[in-house]
Order: structure tokens, then sequence, then C-alpha cells
């Protein structure tokens, strides 16, 4: 069984390791990258790691065109996301179906009218999370230059932070390109997580916040009084 292992782990690091010197390195990454902006299995983030630790290993494609086609194809997969969600809807895509596809959907319909430059940008860490913000921003008829411009940053931004996530991985394991693209994705997905938790807590406080904030209002107020001055023995 240990051999098995040892000998499948070997197989998928020479499959790693011909794919990073290969010359479909690049299209894999723009197809990849893509399309998770609009189908959450796609695995974008594996990729680009898996290609930052090449470029970190002295292989494959230099890091910084990893990290401009990176970011091109994830602007794209954006944009193909929000035609989607303005043509079809948000039960256009499968993975918005579900129970957690469908609770993105409600928070990012809530929060795209309040906060949407936030909400576009920090949902762009988080796989289901970015999916259900481009697809909603479409269907609810976000601006669609706002959307692009946002996108745009948004698609740099995560394009650096896996590039350097991929390279950092590479220098701390630089001895198993296997192994640093498994750190790398792994530290990714964590960090995907702690930020998901960050914006929801933050739009739960904001939330609880606008509650706190509602006030009884003045007519009521106004009848409660002259129904006091009708009455002054209940005032008493």
């Amino acid at each position: 069984m240990v051999a098995w292992v040892v000998e499948a782990w070997g197989q998928v690091e020479a499959w790693l390791l011909a794919l990073v010197d290969s010359v479909w390195a690049l299209p894999v990454l723009f197809a990849t990258t893509a399309g998770d902006g609009f189908f959450p299995p796609i695995p974008g983030e594996t990729v680009i790691v898996m290609l930052a630790v090449g470029a970190q290993s002295g292989g494959g494609v230099a890091w910084g065109l990893v990290l401009l086609v990176a970011a091109l194809g994830a602007w794209c997969g954006d944009q193909l996301a929000y035609a989607l969600g303005r043509a079809l809807g948000t039960r256009a895509l499968p993975a918005l179906r579900g129970p957690r596809g469908r609770g993105a959907v409600a928070w990012a319909t809530r929060s795209l009218d309040r906060r949407g430059a936030s909400v576009v940008l920090g949902a762009r860490f988080v796989p289901v999370g970015r999916t259900a913000v481009n697809v909603t921003a479409g269907a609810v008829g976000f601006s669609r230059r706002r959307f692009m411009a946002l996108s745009a940053v948004a698609s740099v931004a995560w394009a650096t932070y896996s590039v350097l996530i991929g390279t950092l991985a590479a220098a701390w394991v630089g001895d198993s390109p296997l192994l640093a693209v498994v750190v790398g994705v792994v530290g990714g997905i964590l960090l995907g997580v702690l930020v998901d938790a960050v914006v929801r807590l933050r739009a739960a406080r904001r939330e609880r916040a606008a509650a706190a904030a509602v006030v009884v209002p003045a007519p009521a107020v106004r009848g409660t009084e002259a129904a006091l001055a009708a009455c002054p023995d209940a005032a008493r």
C-alpha cells in the first residue's frame, strides 16, 4: 500500500512538472481561472499555485506572466458570470441551487445595494461567494461599467495573492514541487475561508446596527402625547 501511494505521488508530480513546462500551461491557466468565475469546482487557484511553484523552482513560465494571464482569465470569467446572471438569473447555475448557493445569493442580493464595491472585491477570494456575487450582480442590474472596473481590481488582487501563496510555498518546501502545490492550495483555501468569515461577520454587525437604529415614528409619539394630554389622570 505504501509503495502504491509513493508511486502515485511520483506520477502526479511528474504530470505536474510536465504541465508546468508544457506549451499548454498558459492556455490551461486562462481557461481554469476564467471557468471558476462561474463554476466553483474548476481549480483556478490550484493551477495558479502550480505555475507559481514552477516559476519559483526555475521552470515553466515567469511568475509575472502567470499573474497577468491569471488576472485576465479571472476578469473574463467574472464578465461571463455577470452576463449569465443578466440573461438567465441566479438559478442558471447548478452551483447556486443548493442551500449554500441560495444562502450566498441571498447575502449577495442584500449586500450589493449597500456596499457593492467591498462585496465584489471581497467575494473574489471566496469560491462560491464570487460566483454568487458575479451572477447576482447581473441579475439585479448592478452597473456593468462599475462591475467591470471592480472586477478588474479584484482579479489583479486575487491573482497576486495566489501567485504569492505559490511562491511562498515553493520557498518553504521547494525540494518537492507537488508538496509545495498542496501546501499552497491548502493555505489559499484557509485564507479564503477566513476572508469569507470576516466579510459575513462585518455584514451581520452592520445589519444588527441598522436594526438597532430603528426608532419609534414621530406620529406615534405625538399620538401618545395627545392621549396623555386628554387624560391627565392617566399621565399621573
